[in-house]
C-alpha cells in the first residue's frame, strides 16, 4: 500500500505522543524509571521526526502544529505527572500547582515557539527547549532519585527545577538548537560537535549519568551566552541576537 512521503514524520511525531501517553501510565503505577524512560524514547522519536520531515523534504505547518502537541504531552504533561507522583503528591493542591507549571509552560513556550518560526527550521530558540527541560528532570530522577543523593534533597531540587525549568522556557534566553549533522555543519561549528561528541562519549561511559551535567550545561552556556550579549549590547555593540533577529526578518519578508 502506497504511503504518502508526508506521512513519514508525522508517525513519528504521534509515536513520541504515544511515549507520552505510555510514561504517564507508568507514572499511575508507580514504575518511575519507565515512565523516565519514555519521556526519553519520545525525544529520540521528537529528533526523528524533523529529521525525516527534511529527508523528505515534506515540512508542513501541519507537522510543526501536530509536534507541538505532541510535545506538550510528552514534554509537558508526562514529566509533570512523573513528579507529582514521585515527590509533590504529599503536599496537596501546592503539589499539583508546582507540577502543573512545566505542563503550562511548555504549552506557552510552544505557542510562542509557533508563533515566530520563521520557515521550519531555526538555529537559535527563545526560551529553553521543551524535551531539554524535560530530559533534565528525568535524567536527574534515573540517576540521582534515591541513588546518590538523599530523598530530602531530592525534594528541595526538584522543587527548585518545578520553578526554574518552567520559568526559562518562556524566557527570552537564546538556546541553540542542536546542529544538523552535514559536513557543511560541521566545518561551519567544529567545536559544537566536539563538545556534542564529548557528551555522548561520558554518557556512555558514565551508564547515562553524564546525561543529567550536560543538561546543566547546556542550561547555564544559553545563559551566560545571554548574559554576555547583554552586556556587550549596553556598551553600544551589535550582539549577535540582534543579527539574528534581523535575519529572521529578513527571512519573514
Amino acid at each position: 500500500m502506497f504511503i504518502s512521503k508526508k506521512f513519514i514524520p508525522s508517525l513519528f511525531t504521534i509515536l513520541n505522543a504515544v511515549c507520552g501517553f505510555l510514561s504517564v501510565i507508568n507514572s499511575a503505577n508507580n514504575e518511575f524509571d519507565n515512565a523516565a524512560m519514555f519521556i526519553i524514547y519520545g525525544t529520540l522519536f521528537d529528533a526523528v521526526d524533523g529529521l525525516a520531515a527534511r529527508l523528505t523534504n515534506s515540512a508542513s505547518k501541519f507537522g510543526v502544529e501536530l509536534d507541538s502537541l505532541s510535545d506538550v504531552i510528552s514534554f509537558g504533561f508526562a514529566p509533570s505527572f512523573l513528579i507529582y507522583c514521585i515527590y509533590l503528591k504529599d503536599l496537596g493542591d501546592i503539589g499539583i500547582v508546582l507540577s502543573s507549571l512545566i505542563m503550562v509552560f511548555a504549552a506557552l513556550r510552544l505557542a510562542r515557539f509557533n508563533v515566530q518560526l520563521v520557515g521550519f527550521d531555526k538555529d537559535k530558540f527563545n526560551g529553553l527547549p521543551a524535551p531539554m527541560a524535560a530530559l533534565t528532570i528525568v535524567s536527574y530522577i534515573l540517576f540521582y532519585h534515591n541513588k546518590i543523593l538523599s530523598t530530602k534533597v531530592s525534594e528541595t531540587f526538584i522543587l527548585f527545577l518545578a520553578i526554574a525549568l518552567p520559568l526559562l522556557m518562556v524566557s527570552k534566553i537564546k538556546y541553540d538548537s542542536l546542529p544538523k549533522p552535514s559536513l557543511t555543519a560541521i566545518k561551519r561549528n567544529p567545536i559544537t560537535f566536539i563538545i556534542l561528541f564529548i557528551a555522548v562519549v561520558i554518557t556512555i561511559l558514565t551508564n547515562g549519568e553524564g546525561s543529567f551535567s550536560f543538561c546543566l550545561f547546556y542550561i547555564f552556556s544559553g545563559m551566560i551566552i545571554s548574559l554576555k550579549n547583554l552586556i556587550f549590547r549596553k556598551k553600544g555593540g551589535v550582539s549577535n541576537e540582534d543579527i539574528d533577529e534581523h535575519l529572521d526578518l529578513k527571512k519573514s519578508k
